[in-house]
């Protein structure tokens, strides 16, 4: 029975809607209009018509239009966000509509990053109601006019799908708020917890933009880069239908860390989903700290650092991770600036704040701007320090909510007993030392309102990234100087208290930065930033003008549009297909020469040879990693037994495992080769003596390395100490993920320094660190069987070789260099095989440990009935008959003669 723990996409991609109830049924009409408005580049045979739901599996797992060379050649970005950059309204006679760019839209501003060959397309929904007869007017007007695809979504939908899950689940999920009560007022139903009918909504409203990028796609040369959390299930649409598809994604709200991440449900799914995309965006190294330990904790991968950049091997594709902050658009806000309206803005508020320090505070109504810390702090401020009383003022803009509930109504309830208490202590005739503007505020008075401001204050308990600091920071610089008009005030200057939880923080360093929790603390900062020298001021200011001029938000585009073609380039150099269902899907891409183990090649080699080398590793190649029981199975046994017994196999188990571990696992096995301890034990049968490859007897290093490793041991609760004769191994499979893998890389390095004069190597494998001997390794005791088979004349024209680990590289990199030294037969098969998908030496790959006994197994089948080998037994029987008889007979006539 399949697992209802998610919603499985090929449902959802067949059209079986049925859970979703009513808001799942109302298929939009505009499915069948992307040939009549939009001119797109055929790259698979067929009608473009609307994406049949039946033949959207079929598209889905064949991924052909993928692998089509496309006859377009000219790239382009499209760029799929929840919104578009435009504002729609009703004409006033009510007949049809109006269109604008929306000058505040970062989407719009970004396309001044991209490069001027590259067109943009936008793909969004409309922030307007339009009728279902209005679609297609309003389509094709958007994409003449604007290169617009408007997304159309039942009005049921994208309430479960926005207001419930997105707003009401994802967002408070993301800014740190766990949902502990069932009651919770957060989501627009009034119940903040995660509710399975709102999950299959969000997925399905994805759905619906992937169709629409689907309709204007050139996959072999677009560009798709998607934006935010209310679209983090398009990816794995995309990539299903398109494998080599170049997808970006960019996180503009924070991304929780992994002990509140771990808390929803459907996480696996959305890291998944993520992992899908080419390049993944976060504002700072903090969230995307978070994200790849969540991938660690949760989904085993780890991430490396190369050159600067920082990627995720995702079976076999890397996954870049992009850590840049947004800019803004100094272009638009210096435009404004030069308006009229402006001055006139300018010209009243001093007039009206003349003699007063102006605090200004700009944010959106909701419970995580922290606007009641920031009126208790200036409260805190006016009480310890009274010489401001009557000249220092807090103006807070609160721009309208974006998201419902009780929660955001008891806020403002809360902010505005707080303005009225300030206002009743401490404001005078003529003067509020708190004005409270809880409307809209167009730019040009908002930018007055920056020019005319001491100092802003930001103390939200938690934002994705927060561009107001940067706005007030070019307002107060001012327009530019040019020579035909002089500038002629005096030096610019500004203050900025900022809450440490905000993404524009950590690049605003002159910021005075605060826990906007401590309301003391605060306090004293906001009398700090209007009580520093005006030259101290200064120079604040010019620090931070020349960060905030020059990373912009054409910057911060360009730079992600780079990485993303930088991260795609190698993609396309690697054959790839599509596996897995529902969110389980990923994209495995590996190199040219390296293939999944055929079992037919391997059984007609096996077949045509007389002398095999069969060398096996034994933990996660025959037995899971993660089994608790680690004998083998009978069934194992069987197949070895087999293997073994037929005269033209040598067959090794080649192990780091202790000798006496591996003898009383296969002592089953008579004719079972053994290497142990990586080689420095080896016996060739179960009757003979162990005996050392390696002239080693100096072992006093571990003397040395024993207390280090105790230290870690103790230290990090799950973890233990293997002694062996010749190694000492530190396991932490059982101790917390992060930590474990934190204290194995401080223990590497620790055990290096201290051991850094001794004959040993320091390795680090699968949740071990390991110390042993130098001059013993896998490779080298592999490469000694083949020379002592060659010098008994039973040179191997067969070699299979198969491990997991990283100790079992040496042994791949020393097979592929024995045909050069004519240690093998001429043209000898080898076959040295990994299990996993992943970067190795070696040249085949099986899945897991199923795949790999199960190929043994038919290998041993081939053994059991092998004709040639009956043959020689049948004659090894006739021969030994034979020589009976003649013994017997020379035995008779001896009796004769005596008699």
């Amino acid at each position: 029975m399949m697992s209802r723990s998610y919603t499985n996409l090929l449902d959802l991609a067949a059209g079986n809607f049925a859970a979703l109830g009513p808001a799942g049924v109302g298929r939009r009409r505009s499915g069948s209009l992307g040939m009549k408005r939009m001119s797109r580049v055929m790259t698979v045979p067929g009608t473009l018509s609307e994406l049949d739901d039946e033949d959207d599996d079929q598209a889905a797992t064949s991924s052909v239009a993928s692998d089509v060379p496309s006859s377009f050649v000219c790239e382009r970005l499209i760029v799929v966000a929840n919104q578009l950059p435009v504002v729609a309204r009703r004409r006033a006679d009510g007949r049809g509509w109006t269109f604008s760019w929306d000058d505040d839209s970062l989407l719009l501003r970004l396309r001044d990053g991209v490069p001027d060959e590259m067109e943009v397309l936008f793909i969004g929904s409309l922030r307007a109601d339009v009728p279902a007869c209005e679609q297609d007017e309003v389509s094709q007007t958007l994409i003449d006019g604007f290169r617009c695809a408007p997304v159309f979504l039942p009005a049921g939908l994208y309430d479960r799908f926005y207001q419930n899950f997105c707003k009401g689940y994802l967002w408070p999920l993301f800014h740190y708020m766990l949902p502990f009560a069932s009651a919770l007022p957060t989501a627009a139903s009034g119940d903040g917890r995660f509710d399975r009918g709102a999950w299959e909504a969000y997925v399905l409203a994805n759905k619906y933009f992937f169709e629409k990028v689907v309709e204007v796609i050139n996959p072999e040369d677009d560009y798709v880069w998607v934006h935010d959390y209310h679209l983090m299930a398009l990816p794995t649409f995309l990539r299903r239908r398109f494998n080599r598809l170049r997808i970006g994604f960019f996180l503009h709200s924070p991304f929780p860390s992994s002990e509140i991440y771990r808390s929803l449900p459907v996480r696996e799914e959305i890291l998944r989903t993520l992992l899908n995309c080419d390049l993944i965006g976060f504002h700072t190294f903090d969230y995307a700290r978070h994200f790849l330990s969540c991938c660690s904790r949760m989904l085993g991968i780890e991430y490396q650092s190369k050159r600067g950049y920082i990627g995720l091997d995702y079976f076999g594709r890397t996954v870049g991770i992009k850590i840049m902050p947004v800019g803004i658009h100094m272009g638009q806000l210096q435009s404004v600036l030069r308006s009229a309206e402006k001055e006139r803005r300018v010209t009243e508020l001093r007039q009206q704040f003349e003699g007063k320090a102006v605090l200004l505070g700009v944010d959106d109504m909701d419970i995580f701007k922290g606007i009641n810390l920031k009126l208790l702090a200036f409260e805190n401020m006016l009480r310890m320090h009274p010489k401001w009383q009557g000249r220092a003022v807090l103006v807070q803009i609160a721009n309208p909510a974006r998201g419902k509930g009780k929660d955001l109504e008891a806020i403002r309830a809360e902010i505005w007993e707080s303005t009225e208490r300030i206002n009743r202590e401490f404001g005078r005739s003529c003067y509020s030392p708190v004005i409270f503007i809880d409307r809209s505020v167009p730019s040009a008075e908002r930018l007055a309102y920056y020019t005319v401001a001491e100092c802003v204050v930001v103390t939200a308990v938690r934002d994705g990234m927060n561009l107001i600091p940067y706005e007030y920071i070019v307002c107060r610089e001012g327009i530019p100087v040019s020579e035909s008009a002089p500038e002629v005030s005096g030096p610019k200057k500004s203050m900025l208290v900022l809450s440490e939880f905000i993404g524009c923080s950590p690049s605003l360093s002159g910021a005075i930065r605060v826990n906007p929790w401590n309301i003391e603390a605060t306090a004293e900062a906001l009398n700090e930033a209007i009580s520093m020298s005006e030259r101290e001021k200064q120079l604040r200011h010019e620090k931070h003008y020349r960060y905030v001029s020059t990373h912009d938000v054409a910057y911060w585009s360009k730079s992600f549009v780079q990485d993303l073609e930088r991260a795609c380039k190698d993609h396309f150099r690697k054959p790839c297909w599509g596996i897995g269902l529902g969110f389980g899907f990923r994209v495995v891409a590996l190199d040219p020469h390296f293939t999944k183990l055929n079992l037919d090649s391997i059984i007609m080699s096996y077949e045509r040879s007389t002398s095999r080398a069969i060398f096996l590793d034994y933990d996660g190649t025959l037995v899971p990693q993660s089994s608790i029981n680690k004998n083998p199975s009978e069934e194992l046994v069987r197949i070895i037994n087999t293997l073994c017994s037929d005269r033209n196999n040598t067959v090794f188990i080649v192990s780091g495992r202790g000798k006496g571990s591996l003898d009383k696992m296969f002592t089953s096995c008579p004719k079972l080769g053994i290497a142990a301890e990586h080689g420095y034990f080896l016996r060739w049968t179960r009757d003979e003596e162990w005996k050392t490859t390696a002239q080693i007897s100096d072992f006093g290093w571990m003397q040395m390395a024993q207390p280090v490793m105790n230290l870690y041991t103790e230290a990090t609760d799950g973890s233990y100490i293997e002694s062996k004769e010749t190694a000492l191994v530190w396991h932490h499979q059982d101790a917390d993920q992060g930590f474990g893998s934190s204290q194995a890389k401080e223990m590497l390095d620790h055990l290096e320094s201290v051991l850094a004069n001794e004959p040993v190597s320091v390795k680090s494998g699968q949740f071990i660190v390991e110390v042993k001997p130098q001059g013993v390794s896998k490779g080298l005791i592999a490469e000694k069987i083949l020379t002592s088979m060659k010098e008994k004349l039973q040179q191997a024209d067969f070699v299979l070789c198969i491990g997991d680990d990283r100790s079992d590289e040496d042994m791949f990199e020393n097979i592929a260099d024995v045909m050069k030294r004519s240690i093998v037969a001429p043209k000898t098969p080898l076959f040295a095989c990994t299990v996993g998908q992943k970067p190795s030496k070696a040249r085949f790959y099986l899945d897991d440990t199923f795949e790999v006994v199960s190929m043994l197994s038919s290998l041993a089948d081939v053994s059991e009935t092998d004709p040639v080998a009956e043959l020689e037994d049948d004659l090894a029987t006739s021969v030994s008959s034979i020589e009976i008889s003649e013994e017997l007979v020379k035995l008779s006539n001896l009796r004769i003669e005596g008699s």
